[in-house]
């Protein structure tokens, strides 16, 4: 791809694509959001107004627009493909796995995100655009409970207002896509759930997690496990193991427990467990999706993301579950809505 080839998305497409591919290659939060601001500073001004500031050289004088997105701004404006939206299409843009693109396919949502909210990097409604983008029926959005300070979870009064803000994305929305009600929750050290259980029974899906004392003795961890899959508001446990195996933050070992009693405590309150698609987690590791697989739990891959560009991240829990033979029913989020929340709010 040269300077100068044609180019018809528009300035705004391309700057929402740029910032996409640089989240999907987890670049630095600062990095995407000079593209993201740019976009969001643009798109309420008429198209002329746009052009005009790029043939007078003032577009770094609207807030929110620097020199970098400027250049893709004026480039894209002039029909060209802007040359770092060239760079990363080619460096970044292909397929991120080689295998799982079937079961890709058969994903009708994802059950597991944050948005600014806590410790996304994005709105609601961009995290919601870019969902229906990649061709999701829904999304699960789940915001960290109020324990997790460092992550700005969200006390009771936060996720009350968040649910008439989801309201409100929704009926802009319209027909065809569902962004759903749901929480992160953090599994506390005797394993309750860390929110009001009025407030949990309100939402449409809970992902339950141990975020905290990952190196707790495998008997109390396993028991605290096991009384947050008991709760009856408990629908999928998160990154059960809690392990890092690459990325900015370093490793981690996974927490000890029983997993044995854990996944069979899964099958019997059918809490699913989730197959973390992030490629820094990799979370249950194989031999863990292979005994949940082998003892009749059900599953959901989950992108975990923090970013809309990590919605993509989906595709590497698809090839893990490929490659360990996981039958799609088995999976929640290939369920239609209906299904699905039939099944979490039984």
């Amino acid at each position: 791809m040269s300077d100068g080839e044609g180019y018809d998305g528009g300035p705004v497409a391309a700057l929402r694509r740029i910032a996409f591919l640089l989240e999907r290659a987890r670049e630095d939060t600062y990095k995407v959001k000079a593209f993201r601001g740019a976009a969001a500073a643009i798109l309420p001004l008429p198209t002329d107004d746009v052009a005009r500031a790029v043939v007078d050289g003032t577009l770094t004088d609207l807030p929110g627009v620097g020199a970098s997105s400027a250049k893709v701004i004026a480039q894209a404006v002039r029909g060209e493909l802007p040359d770092r939206l060239a760079t990363l299409e080619r460096e970044q843009g292909g397929p991120l796995t080689s295998g799982g693109a079937e079961l890709r396919a058969a994903l009708r949502g994802d059950l597991h995100s944050h948005s600014d909210w806590s410790d996304g990097g994005s709105p609601i409604e961009e995290m919601a655009f870019t969902a229906m983008e990649l061709g999701h029926d829904y999304l699960v959005l789940t915001d960290h409970s109020p324990r997790l300070t460092i992550a700005h979870g969200l006390s009771a009064e936060r996720l009350t207002r968040q649910l008439g803000v989801v309201e409100a994305v929704n009926d802009h929305l319209g027909e065809g896509f569902t962004l759903l009600t749901g929480i992160e929750v953090d599994i506390l050290d005797d394993g309750a759930l860390d929110q009001d259980d009025d407030l949990l029974a309100r939402l449409d899906v809970r992902v339950a997690s141990v975020h905290s004392k990952l190196k707790m003795d495998a008997p109390a961890m396993t028991k605290r496990m096991i009384g947050a899959i008991r709760n009856p508001r408990t629908n999928v446990l998160g990154h059960c193991t809690g392990r890092m195996v690459m990325g900015n933050r370093g490793t981690r070992p996974s927490s000890q427990f029983d997993a044995r009693a854990v996944f069979e405590a899964c099958v019997e309150h059918d809490v699913a467990v989730e197959i973390n698609a992030r490629p820094e987690r990799r979370d249950p590791p194989t031999r863990l999706i292979e005994l949940a697989r082998d003892l009749g739990c059900l599953f959901s891959i989950d992108s975990d993301a923090h970013a809309p560009g990590q919605l993509d991240f989906q595709v590497y829990g698809c090839e893990r579950a490929e490659e360990a033979g996981i039958d799609a029913d088995r999976i929640v989020n290939t369920w239609s809505r209906e299904r699905l929340l039939a099944w979490a709010n039984r």
